[in-house]
C-alpha cells in the first residue's frame, strides 16, 4: 500500500508541475474545473444522493458556479481584488464555523447531517477552493505560488504524520478522525514554521517589505486550515459511513481525499497574501 501511495504521489506531482509550467492560465483553471467536478461527484455521495442522475445534476451545479464566479471575478483577464477578497473573506469565514463543528462533532451533526446541508457544505468547500486557486495563478509569480500553496500543506501533514507517529499520545479529534494526536499537530505546526523562515529568507527584493511576522502568519494560517479543511471532509466521511471519498487514487482514495486540505488552505493563503501586500 505505502509502495502503491508513493507511485501515486510522485506521478501527481509530476503532472501538477508540468501543467504549472506549460499551460496557461485559462487551460488551469479548465483543469482545475475537472478535478473540481471529480470531487463533486464523489461528494454527492457523501452529502447523500444516490440517483446518478441526481449525482450528476450536483456536479452540474458545482460547475455551474465555478462559471458564475470566473465571470463575475473577471477571471479570465486580471482580476479585480475589490470583487475577489469580499470572496475570500467569506470562505475564511466558513471555515472557522467548520473548525466549530469538527470540534463539536457528533453533536454538531444535527446542523448539518440533512442532504440539503450536506449539498451545501460541498459547493462551500469545492467553489472558494477553486476560486482562490485560480486567483494565485493571476499573482507575480502564480505558479511558484501554488508550488508554495501545495508545499505548505504537504509540510504540515509530513510533520504531523512523523511527529503523531513517534510521539503521538492525546487524541487531536477522536470522534472526527482517531488516528490524529495533538503531537502530531504540534509536529506540523514546527514544520510549517520552519518552512515559513525559510521561505522569508528566498524572499525576492521587491518583497522586502513584508517581514518574517507576516510570512510565519500567512504560513501556519494556512497550514492550520489545510487541517481544519481535512478534518471536516473526514467527519462528513465518517457521518456517511465511508472510509474514502472514492477510488480513483491507488492508495490514496478518491479526488477528494487529495483536495480537502487544499481547498481549505487555498482561499487563507489567498487573502493572507494581499493582506501583507504581495
Amino acid at each position: 500500500m505505502l509502495k502503491q501511495r508513493v507511485i501515486t504521489a510522485l506521478i501527481m506531482a509530476g503532472l501538477f508541475l508540468a501543467a504549472i509550467a506549460y499551460v496557461p492560465i485559462p487551460g488551469l483553471a479548465l483543469l482545475f474545473g475537472i478535478l473540481v467536478g471529480l470531487g463533486a461527484w464523489e461528494w454527492s455521495r457523501m452529502a447523500g444522493w444516490r440517483h446518478r442522475l441526481a449525482r450528476a445534476l450536483y456536479v452540474a451545479l458545482v460547475l455551474a458556479a465555478l462559471l458564475a464566479v470566473y465571470v463575475y471575478c473577471e477571471l479570465g483577464e486580471q482580476p479585480p481584488r475589490a470583487l475577489v477578497q469580499p470572496l475570500l473573506g467569506l470562505a475564511c469565514l466558513w471555515w472557522s464555523f467548520a473548525l466549530l463543528w469538527v470540534k463539536g462533532y457528533p453533536e454538531s451533526a444535527v446542523l448539518w447531517r440533512s442532504v440539503l446541508m450536506r449539498s451545501a457544505m460541498g459547493l462551500l468547500i469545492l467553489v472558494p477552493g477553486w476560486l482562490a486557486a485560480v486567483y494565485l495563478l493571476n499573482f507575480p509569480p502564480g505558479g511558484l505560488l501554488m508550488v508554495i500553496l501545495v508545499i505548505v500543506a504537504a509540510t504540515a501533514d509530513i510533520g504531523a504524520y512523523f511527529a503523531g507517529k513517534r510521539f503521538g499520545r492525546h487524541k487531536l479529534a477522536v470522534s472526527v478522525s482517531p488516528a490524529k494526536t495533538w503531537e502530531g499537530f504540534w509536529g506540523g505546526v514546527v514544520a510549517s514554521t520552519l518552512l515559513a523562515v525559510l521561505l522569508w529568507s528566498q524572499l525576492p527584493e521587491r518583497a522586502a517589505h513584508i517581514g518574517i511576522v507576516s510570512v510565519a502568519a500567512v504560513i501556519l494560517t494556512t497550514a492550520l486550515a489545510s487541517v481544519i479543511g481535512d478534518l471536516t471532509v473526514s467527519m462528513v466521511k465518517r457521518e456517511s459511513g465511508v472510509k474514502d471519498s472514492g477510488s480513483l487514487l491507488p492508495g490514496h482514495g478518491g479526488v477528494l481525499d487529495r483536495l480537502d486540505s487544499l481547498c481549505a488552505s487555498a482561499p487563507v493563503f489567498a487573502l493572507g497574501l494581499l493582506l501583507v501586500g504581495w
